[in-house]
């Protein structure tokens, strides 16, 4: 399946048509960004394990009976998947308290939550993705409550699957951030990725970072090595193509 015209250029992803009208290819680049793409690096074979990664995601959760754009790998840093109009709410899921949530809340760093936070922000780089609410999410016309309902819902659903694949590895799901979409029969269906760039991964043991948040803190030389050892520890021997 070969890419044909460029649909969308963002931070880190280019999104191409292809000969099927209901499907896209999705080049996952080199491209390291932080504070609303102010900051730029490009940082070798991190397109690949972006995208590596995100496939045995979703297959997995397929497998657990979430519904996915992934269809398939045709090379290590583009996936083939299902053509979604995207919804721009990324919804945040955090099981522990960090980052953010403790610097603009009284939530002591490090606290875990049962039940996890619920948090959807509006997916708007003009406005700085600003936190939404129900109401606000109504008034702007981006979801009806029924599928606020389920974009919550599902995104539950992923981090259950999500924290049990990941502690079978020896590693923390701290947060994490995913997106969805609607298919041409207006189902919605998870969407984008689910790598190291949009999820805090802890190593379980020495509670060492293993994500974007390397790259915030100028730690650059550390990046790749915690991708790789992402990679390594969730895609098997058999599956490994990089």
């Amino acid at each position: 399946m070969n890419k044909k015209e460029l649909i969308n250029s963002g931070k880190v992803k280019s999104v191409f048509t292809t000969d099927n009208d209901d499907e896209v290819i999705i080049e996952f680049r080199d491209d390291m960004t932080a504070g609303d793409g102010v900051r730029k690096e490009v940082m070798s074979n991190k397109g690949s394990y972006n995208a590596v990664i995100s496939s045995k995601i979703f297959k997995v959760l397929e497998e657990n009976g979430v519904q996915t754009q992934f269809l398939d790998l045709p090379k290590p840093n583009m996936m083939l998947a299902k053509k979604l109009e995207m919804i721009p709410i990324e919804v945040i899921i955090r099981n522990i308290a960090t980052g953010s949530l403790v610097r603009n809340y009284p939530i002591e760093d490090g606290t875990k939550l049962n039940p996890p936070i619920v948090q959807m922000d509006y997916k708007n780089d003009e406005y700085h993705d600003p936190m939404l609410n129900d109401s606000i999410i109504k008034a702007l016309g981006i979801a009806t409550q029924e599928e606020i309902d389920i974009l919550t819902q599902k995104a539950l659903e992923i981090n259950e699957v999500l924290s049990g694949l990941f502690a079978d590895v020896g590693i923390i799901l701290v947060d994490f951030k995913v997106e969805f979409g609607k298919d041409k029969d207006g189902n919605i269906v998870l969407g984008d990725e689910i790598s190291p760039d949009g999820c805090r991964l802890w190593d379980s043991e020495t509670l060492e970072m293993l994500d974007k948040e390397l790259f915030r803190k100028g730690k650059d030389s550390e990046v790749m090595d915690a991708y790789i050892e992402v990679y390594n520890r969730i895609v098997p021997d058999d599956e490994k193509v990089i």
